[in-house]
């Protein structure tokens, strides 16, 4: 079988072709920084979860075959563009210094993200090592500095979404990291989709004449296949050796690049007339589609085979609870300017809870729980203090815990959560294990100073507890996570592990304001509630105020800035969770799937420089 190829003019041949257009080059930083954005958008108060797959799958179109300096920026544009608007709560009341330097300085772990997506976005499979390296980043982003940052971790976003029954398989990393790989999923499948069509018109183009003499005639030049051949910012090309191969040309078997065709004859073998092995022009292997398709289905169908372990039905009965809001005088951080005004608002309100349950309007509760800071004046120290509290716990005759700021003659502050007893008085006490940096102490105060003055409102620094806290409260074991606890996985575990039947996050969110952080911060506990399979309850100072049943269920919840009383009756359980009992090893092998695509990539590098020597 002879092939003639169709003639091209010469001049088309030597045509230059034409640059292209200097907006071009700001597509993929302008797609990294949306997709930071829709990550934020995904965040509460809006209940938008579903917006982190487009914004991961645009994640991944912005990095998949760049280099690594390239995917760095990116990574870091995407950064900013998730955790500026995310963080801006930070600068509420103490200017944009702060929540800048904040922002910049936890997007670099994003930019490192963005980075290590890029070196594995080459291999065969990238959607699940590019997810796996999204947790690493989270995992080490949530350990330093300053024991770690772990606030907008993808998981926190997922409270109100479907893949949210896998916090209870293996916690925040594998909700985090089904998130990450459906949405990487979603554009791997639209890009193999894209190549097969591509395939097909070229497949198209080619006549196969069974005459035994007749040839195959192309006409056109092909366009990749969806070999997606680009030229990044650093001038190195964007090659598809994911597993997506560039059409062939029949008469040459190079690939088909857009080059238009060169003059020439061929003699065919005439396998194609007689019906040989030969593949199909523009026919692409089914792996990387199948890999596509197993990266959206694998997060989807964990998620419905996951919905068993969302369990809310009372293994060990059930307890009321009441949560007290107090609200403070101001907001801001001045609202402690009147410390005794704060404690006297949550002495009001449990007072009148007790008028209530006397006069029938409200259920008698088996305990009371008050937010963080609910006395910023140490009823140790203080015997005013100390007997309003025991008068208000001797109202409403059951024990009650109390936030307090104490404060020895010598060494550090201590952010205490005391169970009063309304017949012995203060019984046990918990101090805050994980204070925050820049918030309840300052590292390097010296330094920072320089940079903002409002370091020395922290005059004393609060030093960290060592003992998980757990309070017998009437029978119920409650464990207990100090507001910024939340945010971390083992500050919340360790208390399940302790036997704890229920969970309370005593917070005091009033030095932020009416910003979106309670909210976030809300999420948390709806996470942790189905996470561990516990009631959670979150009283805080100023809203808000939340009951939220193992399922994640938000039974009742106050508004912001408005004193208030929660009275529920909630489910208490005993039984582990696979993620409570687990704890951090499906964290460490998601870590380990990020090291070995990064290992691989490493690898496969290392190995075509030394082909390329040779």
């Amino acid at each position: 079988m002879s092939a003639t190829i169709t003639p091209v003019d010469a001049s088309a041949a030597d045509t230059v072709p034409a640059p292209a257009p200097r907006w071009r080059r700001f597509v993929r930083p302008g797609a990294a920084l949306l997709s930071g954005l829709l990550l934020y958008l995904s965040f509460p108060p809006r209940p938008l979860w579903w917006l982190a797959l487009p914004a991961f799958a645009l994640l991944g179109w912005s990095l998949r075959g760049r280099r690594l300096r390239a995917g760095f920026g990116l990574g870091y544009l995407a950064g900013l563009g998730f955790l500026l608007p995310l963080l801006v709560w930070t600068g509420e009341e103490v200017g944009p210094g702060p929540w800048l330097a904040l922002a910049a300085v936890e997007a670099l772990f994003v930019a490192l993200a963005g980075l290590g997506i890029a070196a594995v976005s080459r291999l065969p499979w990238w959607p699940f090592f590019a997810a796996g390296v999204w947790i690493l980043s989270e995992a080490v982003r949530a350990r330093v500095p300053f024991g770690g940052f772990p606030w907008g971790k993808i998981a926190f976003g997922q409270a109100d979404g479907m893949f949210l029954p896998l916090a209870a398989v293996g916690g925040t990393p594998v909700l985090g990291f089904a998130v990450a790989l459906c949405g990487f999923g979603l554009y791997e499948a639209y890009r193999q989709i894209q190549a097969r069509r591509a395939a097909g018109t070229e497949t198209g183009t080619v006549r196969d004449e069974d005459t035994g003499t007749g040839g195959d005639t192309r006409t056109g030049t092909g366009a990749g296949a969806g070999n997606d051949v680009g030229t990044d910012a650093e001038g190195g090309t964007d090659s598809e050796a994911g597993g997506v191969v560039p059409a062939r040309t029949p008469a040459t078997g190079t690939p088909a690049t857009g080059t238009p065709a060169r003059t020439g004859t061929g003699t065919g073998t005439g396998i194609e007339a007689a019906g040989g092995a030969r593949p199909r022009p523009g026919t692409l292997p089914r792996g990387p589609l199948v890999a596509a398709a197993l990266a959206v289905l694998v997060p989807v169908a964990g998620a419905l085979a996951a919905l068993p372990l969302v369990d809310d039905s009372a293994e060990d009965g059930t307890a009321t609870v009441a949560a007290v809001q107090g609200n403070v005088p101001r907001l801001g951080l001045d609202f402690n300017s009147q410390r005794r005004a704060v404690l006297d608002n949550h002495v009001a309100r449990t007072r009148e809870l007790a008028e209530d349950v006397k006069a029938g309007r409200a259920p008698q509760p088996d305990f009371v729980l008050w937010p963080e800071n609910s006395s910023d004046i140490d009823p140790y120290a203080n015997p005013d203090a100390a007997d309003v509290i025991d008068g208000a716990v001797r109202a409403i005759g059951v024990p009650t815990v109390i936030g307090a700021v104490i404060a020895p003659e010598t060494g550090k502050l201590r952010n205490t959560l005391i169970e009063w007893d309304p017949d012995r008085g203060p019984v046990a006490t918990y101090d805050k294990r994980h204070v925050q940096p820049f918030g309840e102490y300052i590292p390097m105060r010296s330094l920072v100073r320089v940079f903002n003055s409002n370091v020395d409102r922290v005059s004393r620094d609060f030093g960290a507890g060592t003992k998980v806290g757990v309070f017998d409260l009437a029978g119920t074991k409650v464990g207990l996570a100090t507001c910024y606890e939340a945010a971390f996985d083992w500050a919340v575990r360790d208390t399940v592990t302790h036997g704890a039947q229920l969970i309370s996050v005593p917070s005091n969110n009033a030095t932020f304001g009416r910003s979106e952080m309670t909210y976030q911060q809300l999420a948390m506990s709806r996470v942790r509630a189905v996470e561990h399979s516990r009631s959670v309850v979150v009283p805080v100072t100023s809203g808000v105020s939340a009951v939220i049943r193992p399922d994640g269920e938000i039974v009742a919840e106050t508004k912001m800035f408005t004193p208030d009383v929660l009275v529920e009756k909630v489910p208490l359980r005993s039984s582990l969770t696979p993620a409570t009992r687990m704890g951090t090893l499906p964290e460490a092998l998601l870590v380990a799937l990020a090291a070995a695509g990064l290992g691989w990539s490493a690898f496969r590098s290392v190995r075509a420089r030394r082909t390329g020597a040779e």
